[in-house]
């Protein structure tokens, strides 16, 4: 009898008969003679909503107020999935974070989990009783509620499934895995059966929206085996394992990743000296703004240019961060472009193939897109492009590392 973990996404409970479909899985499971515990997201397209309600009512929220209005759709969530378990004479119970609890730390709106408590929920299964858990939400040692960031309800799935020692922890939503490119964009994109850990921090560091990169950590630091599959049906599934369960036929490049959520900022004619980079980029980390991306230019006659990227949605504040900086530190102008995405290939072959970043950077070449920024890591290379030039750029590099073929092929190149 297997202890599994299952989470159902936001797509996979926007109506009652979604509802009914994730009860059927839930209870087929628990039938097949496992035990289960469910978390779940808010009902799709309610924490948007509540968002827009907030914007509504005030300009400017309280982080402590937001909390507790967003953590709300995985309250309604949760009670209505038990409500359909029981009604199929499946005994189920309904958890909110802090009925556990799952403890906290205080920054609101991106919390952190300090401890959680396993006891409830594992009386609850002695009983043979589901637990259907509110995702995303925890509680504070001063009793506020708090949230755990956008797509949250994974991270609370992952460590649920660590703290009780489960078998498995299963993201189910809109999706059937995990693919090459997204299948929107390229047509030719190939379902991936498993990748690594790292891979999937990479993918989704740069952008894959299937996994939030707190969950893929946490399962990693605690080697919770993850799978992710559709709840709307279908045999694909995609599982998340160490590197070296990584099938021996995997590609050098697993996938290729578009980001749209890319913002630039440059700083010109900055005079070189120690210190510059801390004064332009400490504003930005006192007001919690990521910065990915950092190109400094060779300096010439003591002045350089400083470029960096940060998210799209922070482009406006970091602007009128940095425009404070820009006198006291003799610079001459700051220009911005928010006109660009991120496109990156991603693979656990990429440190031990020469010449990758070569075949990247050519066969963007050959189609004339320019290449404005790099990053690179050990099985990532990331290049920052125009806008308009996004989606052919993923289909180009997904034809020039052959993804859409038989991994056998690229594992022996």
């Amino acid at each position: 009898m297997a202890l599994i973990v299952q989470k159902f996404g936001g797509s996979s409970l926007a109506s009652v008969e979604h509802l009914r479909r994730v009860a059927k899985i839930i209870a087929g499971t628990k039938n097949n003679g496992h035990r289960v515990v469910v978390v779940v997201s808010a009902m799709g397209g309610e924490t948007d909503r509540l968002v827009n309600l907030a914007d509504e009512v005030s300009a400017v929220q309280q982080s402590r107020e937001l909390d507790a209005l967003l953590s709300t759709g995985e309250q309604v969530s949760a009670a209505l999935l038990a409500m359909t378990l029981q009604s199929m004479e499946v005994p189920a119970r309904s958890y909110l974070g802090l009925q556990l609890p799952l403890l906290t730390d205080a920054q609101h709106t991106r919390a952190r989990i300090i401890e959680l408590s396993t006891g409830e929920l594992e009386k609850t299964l002695e009983q043979n009783i589901i637990p259907v858990v509110a995702g995303f939400q925890g509680v504070s040692s001063n009793g506020d509620i708090t949230t755990l960031g956008r797509g949250g309800s994974d991270t609370s799935a992952v460590a649920l499934a660590a703290a009780l020692k489960a078998d498995r922890c299963e993201i189910h939503s809109d999706v059937d895995g995990v693919y090459t490119a997204d299948p929107a964009l390229c047509p030719q994109a190939r379902h991936l059966r498993r990748i690594s850990y790292g891979e999937m921090l990479e993918m989704a560091d740069v952008g894959a929206k299937i996994l939030q990169i707190r969950s893929v950590e946490l399962a990693r630091k605690f080697r919770v085996p993850l799978l992710i599959k559709s709840s709307f049906g279908g045999e694909r599934c995609t599982w998340i394992v160490e590197e070296e369960e990584r099938d021996m036929e995997s590609a050098v490049i697993s996938g290729i990743i578009l980001s749209h959520n890319e913002a630039k900022l440059s700083v010109i004619r900055v005079p070189d000296r120690p210190g510059i980079a801390y004064q332009i980029l400490s504003p930005l980390a006192e007001a919690d703004i990521n910065v990915d991306m950092i190109i400094q230019n060779a300096s010439i006659d003591g002045f350089t240019d400083f470029t960096f990227t940060v998210p799209k949605a922070d482009l406006s504040k970091a602007k009128t961060l940095v425009e404070r900086v820009i006198p006291e530190i003799d610079a001459r102008e700051l220009s911005t472009d928010d006109d660009i995405v991120k496109v990156s290939a991603v693979g656990l072959g990429i440190k031990n193939c020469p010449g990758m970043a070569a075949r990247m950077f050519q066969a963007l070449a050959d189609e004339g897109i320019n290449i404005q920024m790099i990053s690179t890591s050990d099985i990532r290379l990331s290049c920052v492009i125009e806008a308009k030039y996004g989606e052919l750029a993923v289909r180009v590099l997904h034809d020039t590392f052959d993804l859409e073929i038989n991994n056998n092929l690229n594992a022996m190149k």
